[in-house]
């Protein structure tokens, strides 16, 4: 078996160890942590959450602020759109450049993970599922990720059309409903996810773990999937970002989550993460990956690879987190 690139380059380099040493507390410290657990493979996780201004702030949220109550632009298509891929046996990428939406054909039908942003949901998922000679009128279930509109503005749509069933944690149900001013509307509320709830249909089953941090009801999945007749077990991250109000006790519900999920990970036997950013999981990326036969899919990092992926999420909080302290 052909190890992924990024993941052979971390263990030469030596950045990579079962017993690595306690890293210090300090802001340096947990960079550096970070920046050797990330390798080829993470380097776009590094970048988002390790690399911030000195005083911690986010450049994201100042500049929602900025624009609060005017209407959102919608960027012209070809800066966003992207063809789908069939990147398993029984999963199938549906996403933007930016966004991902996630499509598990079952015998039964379809799950879908994320609906991404309004204007891309129609051309991505609709069309995507039809280009690629799947039916979007047999979605089942969708489950959003996190409440934010970059994940769960295709919702709605998909509801009303089809009739599928939407899963969300509470505090994000309960987030858009207050707000109730989503584009492309406010979905009807529906199945509130539980922890270590199993969603079934068909032969598939998608497990929720609820992953409280970037969003407060942030759900992170476990998934089996096939690569050419091979069971391999998925991990995928629901919310990464450190958009949101910055506490230490914030921030320790973020760091005790992303443990939950690596732990989580591991004893599923993960070999593979995914996420609704390419920059996370490098998914457009990999979805155009052209494979000859007998090659390992791009997206198996291994076990140690979670392991790394994980590190670098907590790393980066505790060094946010101390930043708030001013170091």
């Amino acid at each position: 078996m052909k190890r992924h690139f990024g993941t052979a380059l971390a263990m030469a380099l030596g950045l990579i160890s079962a017993n690595a040493a306690p890293v210090p507390d300090s802001i340096d410290a947990h960079v550096l942590a970070a920046q050797k657990a990330a390798g080829l493979d993470f380097a776009g996780t590094l970048e988002v959450l390790c690399i911030q201004p000195a005083d911690g702030s986010d450049p994201s949220v100042t500049a929602r602020a900025a624009n609060a109550g005017k209407p959102r632009a919608i960027p012209p298509r070809e800066s966003w759109y992207a063809e789908p891929a069939k990147v398993f046996d029984n999963v199938y990428w549906v996403g933007t450049k930016i966004n991902s939406a996630w499509a598990i054909k079952t015998s039964a039908g379809i799950i879908l993970i994320d609906t991404m942003y309004n204007y891309a949901a129609e051309s991505e998922i609709v069309d995507g599922l039809k280009k690629l000679g799947l039916d979007p009128a047999t979605i089942k279930y969708v489950i959003v990720s996190h409440g934010h509109g970059d994940h769960d503005e295709g919702a709605k749509m998909l509801q009303d059309r089809y009739g599928a069933r939407i899963i969300m944690g509470a505090p994000d149900w309960d987030a858009i409903t207050k707000a109730g001013n989503m584009p492309g509307g406010v979905p009807k509320r529906d199945m509130v996810a539980a922890d270590g709830q199993k969603v079934t249909l068909g032969d598939e089953t998608v497990t929720i773990l609820l992953t409280p941090g970037h969003t407060l009801g942030t759900l992170s999945l476990l998934f089996a999937v096939k690569d050419n007749g091979k069971t391999l077990q998925v991990a995928y991250s629901g919310g990464m970002g450190f958009n949101f109000p910055r506490s230490p006790e914030r921030f320790d519900t973020y760091i005790n989550s992303a443990k939950k999920f690596g732990d989580a990970a591991k004893a599923a036997g993960a070999t593979i993460v995914l996420s609704n950013h390419s920059m996370y999981d490098l998914a457009w990326i990999r979805s155009r990956w052209v494979r000859k036969s007998g090659e390992v899919s791009p997206f198996v990092v291994g076990a140690d690879g979670i392991a790394r992926y994980v590190t670098v999420l907590s790393e980066c909080a505790k060094a946010a987190k101390l930043r708030l302290k001013g170091g």
